[in-house]
């Protein structure tokens, strides 16, 4: 089964890193986000990844064209231009990079890698910035359960701030730090999508979240996986040195494998 990233956009909100380079290769622990997806779907035995450029693509590509001599001991015998690579440590990735346009939305973007589905009854669908501990077969037996086209991981994210517990007295009770939503669920990507989702996608000239999923919704097609673990998106700066602080001191929720 085929995991599709998003990587493509170019990352506004997170401007002093994107600047330089795609959003999926802004790093964490020095790897790549992108590299944190894909180690998660590996850990669950999916390792055929499809992912769709855009901005910056060339530096995906680059990158994945140097992974297992950048992984592994090398010796360059530069008068006979030669590589030697002693071991290599690599992952056991199929890696398809697409180019999917640079102005492309989400849309599009998916619709433009359907040849790379091939005949496939269903595929993985997620965002090249975000990370999570979602268990992703107990996501896929959800998604049979229901049998619908798009199954969306849901969660309420923590909050920015510590809530307070306050008594009808205004006595403040306690605190409770990175205090859930009380009923916001937003969309945390890591999808599953039945082929059927590609009926919807039209001209490809819209957001996901916009004309398409709202239609797969107005037609009872869509699920909620409920995830109360951990999930966060790396939209800005902030996000970054979050992310980071977590992986530095061993507490990255994330890294399961």
């Amino acid at each position: 089964m085929k995991v599709v990233i998003l990587a493509g956009g170019m990352g506004t909100r997170i401007s002093e890193e994107s600047q330089l380079r795609p959003k999926p290769m802004i790093e964490i622990g020095g790897k790549p986000i992108l590299w944190h997806i894909m180690k998660l779907y590996s850990y669950y035995g999916y390792n055929e990844f499809i992912v769709c450029c855009g901005y910056k693509g060339q530096m995906i590509k680059e990158y994945f064209i140097h992974y297992y001599v950048n992984q592994s001991d090398s010796t360059f015998l530069l008068q006979n231009k030669e590589v030697m690579v002693h071991e290599v440590f690599a992952e056991p990735w199929r890696v398809t990079l697409a180019n999917t346009g640079l102005h492309t939305l989400t849309a599009g973007r998916v619709l433009r890698i359907r040849d790379y589905i091939g005949e496939d009854e269903e595929f993985f669908l997620t965002y090249g910035d975000g990370v999570s501990d979602v268990d992703i077969p107990a996501l896929l037996n959800f998604h049979h359960e229901h049998s619908k086209v798009a199954t969306i991981t849901t969660t309420q994210p923590s909050g920015r701030f510590g809530a307070l517990k306050i008594n009808e007295q205004n006595q403040v009770m306690g605190f409770k730090e990175k205090a859930r939503a009380d009923s916001a669920w937003v969309n945390a990507g890591f999808m599953v999508l039945n082929r059927r989702v590609f009926d919807y996608l039209g001209d490809g000239s819209e957001m996901l979240e916009a004309g398409p999923f709202e239609k797969i919704a107005g037609d009872g097609e869509m699920s909620a996986y409920k995830h109360g673990g951990f999930w966060s998106p790396m939209d800005t700066l902030r996000d970054k040195h979050y992310l980071e602080e977590l992986w530095d001191t061993g507490q990255a929720p994330w890294k399961v494998w």
